[in-house]
C-alpha cells in the first residue's frame, strides 16, 4: 500500500531531523506532488541542508512568479549560492519590499560583498528600525567594517537589549574598538550567558588580541563545542597563529569541508602551497 502524502511528509521530516537531507528530499518531493501542505517548506529546507541550490530555485521560482513573495527571500539566498548575484539582488529586493524583514540581512550581505557598503547600511537601518535583531547587530558590524566608529557606537547603544542577545555582542565589539576593554570584557561574558550566536568566538578573539592566550583558547574551544557558526575556522586560525599547525589542521579541514574559503587559505598557508591546490 502506497504511503499517503501526510505520511510521506512525516517521514521526510524525520529524515531531516536525522541529518539525511538528500534522502528527505526524495520522500518530500512525493509528498509535495501528493498535495501535503506541510511538505513544501520541508522540501525547501531539505534542498538547503543538502546544498541543492538549483533544485531549490526551480521549486521556488514558479511561486515567486505567481506573486507568492513569501518564497522570494529563500530563492534569493539560493541564487546567491549559485553565483547569480544580479538575479539574487532583484529577488531579495522583492522580498524586502513585501515586508520580509529578515531578507534584508541577506540583501545587505550581498551588497557588502560587492563593496556597496552605503547601500547595505541603508537596508540594515530600515530593518533594524523594523525590529529585526540580526539586522541591528549586522548594522553595527558593517559600520565597524566601514570604519565609521561613531555611527557604530550610536547604533550599538540604541539597539542594545538583553531581549536581543546579538545586540549585546555588537555593543561589546564597539566597546573593544573604543578601547574600553573592561566594559567590553563584561559585555562579552554577558552575551555568552544570553547565548548570543557567536559570543564565545568573539570573546575568544578579543581575549587573544589582548594577549590572554589560555582564556582565548577556552572560549574558542567552547564555541566549537556548542556549534557556533564559523567556530571551527576560528579555533583552527587561533591554533595556527600560535604555531600549533598540526593541532589546527582538523579544525581547518572541518571548516573547509563546509565551504569556508578562509579555511582553505589557512590550510594552504599551513602546507606552504598555493590555495588553488585545495
Amino acid at each position: 500500500m502506497d504511503s499517503s502524502p501526510e505520511d510521506l511528509a512525516v517521514e521526510g521530516a524525520a529524515l531531516l531531523a536525522d541529518g539525511r537531507p538528500r534522502e528527505a528530499a526524495e520522500v518530500l518531493r512525493r509528498a509535495v506532488a501528493g498535495g501535503d501542505p506541510s511538505a513544501f517548506d520541508l522540501l525547501v529546507r531539505a534542498y538547503f541542508d543538502s546544498g541543492s541550490w538549483r533544485a531549490a530555485v526551480e521549486l521556488l521560482e514558479p511561486h515567486v512568479e505567481q506573486g507568492d513573495l513569501r518564497c522570494a527571500g529563500r530563492m534569493g539566498v539560493a541564487l546567491v549560492q549559485l553565483g547569480e548575484r544580479e538575479r539574487a539582488e532583484a529577488v531579495l529586493r522583492l522580498a524586502v519590499g513585501s515586508g520580509d524583514v529578515p531578507a534584508a540581512n541577506d540583501l545587505a550581505i550581498l551588497l557588502r560583498d560587492e563593496r556597496r557598503l552605503g547601500e547595505a547600511v541603508r537596508v540594515l537601518v530600515d530593518a533594524a528600525a523594523a525590529g529585526d535583531q540580526l539586522a541591528a547587530a549586522n548594522l553595527v558590524a558593517l559600520q565597524l567594517e566601514a570604519g565609521d566608529l561613531p555611527a557604530a557606537v550610536e547604533a550599538a547603544e540604541r539597539y542594545a537589549s538583553e531581549r536581543r542577545p546579538d545586540t549585546i555582542l555588537a555593543l561589546a565589539d564597539v566597546r573593544a574598538q573604543q578601547g574600553r576593554y573592561a566594559d567590553a570584557d563584561a559585555l562579552y561574558q554577558r552575551a555568552a550567558r544570553l547565548r548570543a550566536l557567536r559570543a564565545h568566538t568573539s570573546y575568544g578573539q578579543f581575549l587573544h588580541a589582548r594577549g590572554d592566550v589560555a582564556a582565548a583558547e577556552r572560549e574558542l574551544w567552547e564555541a566549537e563545542r556548542v556549534g557556533e557558526p564559523g567556530a571551527a575556522f576560528a579555533y583552527g586560525r587561533f591554533l595556527l597563529d600560535e604555531g600549533r599547525g598540526e593541532e589546527a589542521r582538523p579544525h581547518l579541514q572541518a571548516a573547509a569541508a563546509e565551504g569556508d574559503e578562509a579555511a582553505l587559505a589557512a590550510l594552504a598557508e599551513l602546507d606552504g602551497v598555493d590555495a588553488d591546490e585545495y
